[in-house]
């Protein structure tokens, strides 16, 4: 989820966000974005066959969103008349519908992976929009530092100092903030870049980081899955062809997921080998080259982290842990064809 509403209230008063909105309506810049699996009443409302969609709810109250508000999704019928409605502009809204057609293209809306399509597509916006969230910060902070700490020591030596324990907390904490200012000085000082060069250098690492963080958790969540998956039972009347519809698919689920980690940890290895070129072997360089290089990498490699965490997290919420591992055939097809195409869509990029 994108949550603008939240971001509004954060950093609405800064210049550089009002002066680089994501969408220039208001009521619309101050929504909630939500990347939605579409169950069998949203079908009906699109032209075309389509597993997800991205939900636009404009809230009624932005104080109280228990209220509720006005939804409906990229690309069903007639959804740019219910936008200009929802938010009283009855003039033109090109650019905000371009830039939402943008986002729906995406299979997940984490920051990095947005800002990298956003640019590509013409669309510069200000950094607010793709700040972490405090609870990601807090839980990434100390994983950062134990990736970080050989770096930080090393920046510290090249000034001459020793990096306390307190400095190099307060490095973690300004390189996952939104903003990159003095704190970060020595590091860009190793690394031998210009103040905007560094600035967008950092906020590719922090994406690598992200990344990295993200599937220390997702890969044992994927490994549970894929094994329940093989252990899901089947209800409800069906001949032997949708029998062997799911039987292949789940095969094919299996190979698609060790087939995509296999591209993520190929993409990340890419960042490790010149991580370790600067720690191990004090060649910023490789590293500035690698940082100058990364927006290229964004797209390929958020796409496929957010096709498996799609599969992670879905099926964790139809199939909490400890409930019985049984669904209807129909539902069943339709989520593992829901998981295949995302899969089979990463496998051809």
């Amino acid at each position: 989820m994108l949550n603008l509403v939240a971001i509004e209230a954060h950093s609405g008063h800064r210049p550089e966000h009002s002066a680089a909105p994501l969408f220039r309506n208001r009521i619309l810049n101050a929504a909630l974005l939500v990347k939605h699996r579409l169950r069998a009443d949203d079908i009906f409302l699109f032209n075309e066959v389509r597993p997800n969609a991205t939900k636009v709810i404009i809230p009624f109250e932005r104080s109280d969103l228990g209220l509720g508000g006005q939804s409906f999704f990229v690309g069903q019928r007639g959804w740019t008349t219910l936008l200009r409605e929802a938010c009283n502009e009855p003039t033109d809204m090109a650019r905000d519908i371009a830039t939402l057609r943008l986002i729906d293209q995406l299979p997940s809306l984490d920051p990095f992976l947005l800002r990298e399509h956003l640019l590509r597509h013409g669309r510069s916006v200000a950094p607010s929009y793709f700040a972490l969230s405090e609870a990601d910060m807090r839980q990434m902070q100390s994983f950062v530092s134990v990736q970080l700490s050989h770096l930080i020591q090393q920046a510290y030596r090249h000034a001459g100092e020793v990096a306390p324990a307190a400095h190099a907390a307060r490095l973690v904490e300004a390189l996952l903030s939104a903003d990159v200012d003095g704190r970060l000085e020595p590091l860009r000082k190793t690394l031998g870049m210009d103040s905007e060069s560094f600035k967008e250098g950092v906020f590719s690492w922090k994406g690598f980081l992200y990344y990295k963080w993200t599937l220390t958790r997702l890969w044992s969540e994927l490994e549970t899955v894929g094994e329940e998956i093989t252990r899901l039972k089947v209800t409800g009347s069906r001949d032997e062809a949708a029998q062997s519809l799911v039987d292949d698919t789940r095969k094919r689920l299996r190979q698609g997921i060790i087939a995509e980690r296999k591209a993520i940890v190929r993409g990340l290895d890419i960042y490790d080998r010149a991580f370790d070129g600067l720690t191990d072997n004090g060649r910023p360089q490789a590293f500035r080259e690698f940082l100058q290089r990364a927006p290229d990498m964004f797209l390929s490699l958020g796409e496929r982290v957010g096709v498996v965490a799609h599969i992670a997290s879905f099926w964790r919420y139809r199939f909490p842990l400890g409930t019985p591992l049984v669904a209807d055939i129909d539902e069943i097809i339709d989520i593992l064809q829901d998981f295949d195409s995302g899969l089979s869509a990463g496998l051809n990029a």
